[in-house]
């Protein structure tokens, strides 16, 4: 599939693969509004009378030397399988795919992300389903989120190869994909040698991955209600797991000679995490060809992508080549680590930090307060879920509260819409009428778990679909950002120190990180997508907040990045909170 402007490569490409087996399919309407979507489902609907199968390939890729072997040998395995042939090496499939490396495995599970198209089979019912599907949201999303969102609403098995078939070859991104910086597989091995296509990873519920210079990690999360993920950083889920990042500072990262030292601790933290996900979760292949030993040059190429996948936002390919070797000894570094880590042994119960508090927790039933009660749990506390407010002690206060603390979170429903969001935190054991009750605004909350239709919410919502920021307010109207990491933190920092006897005055989270609605949109369109701002002057830079006065307190992380706290936000709302939305 391709446009006028790259008529060219296609041809090349065609002409590289066995003769018929690639065709050219045009754009359809070259000079309209760029469109991925409007080219693939021109490809999808040019199936050939006979055919059980689809393959589409964008026209800036590389295919590797026994690229139509192994497609073949797969369509055999799972002839009822949608097939992504290449994986980003700073996603969350390309994470998947360097623990399919690992595990000697040849497929892996897509996992809850879009579903890579730029190389891409599938069988020809499914193939005409999505044309129908995405021709009534050619405005809605990317095709590859449309993609993933077809194939898991229908239940159509999906896999990624592991290595990819396919590589990237920027030609420069005519649909507006440049300012990513270099976009390449996270494991190309032109090379590879086709078989044990039967040998599958699936059921993956950590997923550590290197994006925009930080180390996060998506982790399932298994009811009630449907599989979902909660998204975090490295660092939250390792201390929720009884791991204190701070023990983990290597020599070999502060030893690093070329790499930024932020670089390579994002990178060590990232391969740590893998290494201790994989000894502890123990992945093994399915399938008749599973059970053999990781291909070492396949393990090679897919460790080695992990750092550079991870800077690729802010370095040129040039700078990223001469980075890799040290990247990828750190990486290796880490990866060890992280398996003699989970090797130790651990008691059933590990010893809570000091300051745990027993939380009880009100309006926890939304994605919102599942990231919440996670978050105070990663930090130690003890949380339980309520359906309705506790009992309180006698007003002797002779019997013992259940809880050191009761937080309600029923006010920050609706309230994030208009900055007014407010939670209270109340501690029994000193609750009379007014006494020992917190009440904090808590501003504009926004990431993982946050609704789309918060003032903060609504841009983001729009760049996703890479539609213009309508700033209907006066750009000039302040802003409180608050990100949910941070409001746990707050909330963490509050519960474990009861307020004193008396009425205690309301808190504001928020102020220290105020920005104008026009700050906010070029933030935005810095961490999601350069779309055009209507309605109000376009500002020119994203928003610096203030920094803090001092060191956070040592229960209290500094502040996040807005722009990468957007970009958390973003991601949430394409691949999680999107099922929230009837059909959009």
């Amino acid at each position: 599939m391709t446009h006028p402007k790259r008529l060219e490569a296609a041809r090349r490409l065609a002409d590289s693969a066995p003769p018929g087996a690639l065709r050219v399919v045009m754009d359809p309407d070259p000079a309209g509004k760029p469109s991925v979507l409007r080219t693939a489902l021109s490809a999808w609907s040019a199936i050939e009378d006979g055919a059980t199968h689809q393959l589409v390939v964008q026209d800036d890729m590389i295919l590797s030397e026994t690229f139509f072997e192994r497609a073949r040998l797969a369509i055999e395995e799972m002839p009822d399988a949608a097939l992504a042939l290449f994986a980003l090496w700073d996603s969350r499939n390309g994470a998947a795919v360097r623990f399919g490396a690992m595990a000697g495995a040849r497929w892996v599970s897509a996992v809850n992300e879009y579903f890579p198209c730029v190389a891409i089979i599938l069988p020809r019912q499914v193939a005409t389903g999505f044309v129908a599907y995405g021709r009534n949201r050619l405005d809605a999303w990317p095709d590859d989120i449309l993609m993933y969102r077809y194939l898991r609403d229908n239940g159509i098995p999906a896999y990624v190869s592991v290595p990819s078939l396919a590589e990237h070859e920027d030609h420069g991104s005519i649909s507006g994909n440049a300012f990513r910086g270099p976009r390449r597989s996270v494991c190309f091995l032109p090379g590879d040698v086709p078989g044990r296509e039967g040998a599958r990873l699936s059921g993956l519920k950590v997923l550590p991955f290197f994006k925009h210079g930080v180390a996060q990690c998506a982790v399932r999360h298994d009811g009630p209600g449907p599989s979902r993920w909660l998204h975090m950083d490295c660092e939250q889920y390792l201390e929720g797991v009884g791991v204190r990042s701070e023990r983990l500072q290597p020599a070999i990262v502060q030893m690093a000679e070329a790499v930024p030292l932020s670089a390579a601790k994002g990178t060590w933290l990232t391969a740590f995490t893998m290494g201790f996900t994989q000894r502890r979760e123990a992945h093994r292949c399915e399938g008749p060809d599973g059970g053999a030993a990781p291909d070492a040059a396949v393990l090679a190429e897919a460790l080695a992508t992990v750092g550079p996948g991870g800077i690729s936002h802010a370095h040129t390919e040039d700078r990223i080549a001469e980075l890799r070797e040290e990247l990828a000894r750190i990486t290796r570094a880490g990866i060890e680590a992280g398996r003699e880590a989970a090797a130790r042994p651990r008691p059933a119960k590990p010893p809570r930090p000091a300051g745990s508090r027993r939380i009880a927790v009100l309006g926890s039933a939304t994605p919102l307060g599942e990231h919440l009660l996670r978050g105070l749990a990663d930090r130690g506390h003890r949380v339980t879920a309520l359906a309705s407010a506790p009992r309180d002690p006698a007003p002797d206060r002779t019997a013992e509260p259940a809880y050191d603390a009761v937080l309600d979170l029923t006010g920050l429903h609706g309230g994030e819409r208009d900055g007014r969001a407010r939670v209270t935190l109340r501690h029994p054991a000193r609750a009379t009428a007014a006494a020992g009750i917190r009440t904090l605004d808590v501003g504009d909350v926004y990431g993982p778990g946050c609704a789309r239709d918060s003032r903060i919410g609504r841009l983001v919502w729009a760049a996703l679909r890479s539609q213009p920021l309508v700033i209907e307010e006066s750009a000039g109207e302040v802003l409180r950002p608050l990100h949910v990491s941070d409001l746990a933190d707050a909330l963490s920092a509050m519960a474990r120190t009861p307020p004193p006897e008396g009425a205690v005055p309301a808190t504001a989270l928020a102020d220290g990180a105020r920005c104008t609605v026009a700050e906010m949109a070029a933030a935005v369109r810095k961490a999601v997508r350069p779309v055009p701002v209507v309605g109000g002057a376009p500002p020119a830079a994203a928003p610096r907040p203030p920094a803090p006065a001092g060191p956070p307190p040592p229960d209290r992380r500094a502040p996040t990045d807005l722009v990468y706290g957007l970009h958390t936000y973003a991601q949430w709302l394409a691949y999680e909170g999107i099922r929230l939305v009837s059909d959009v």
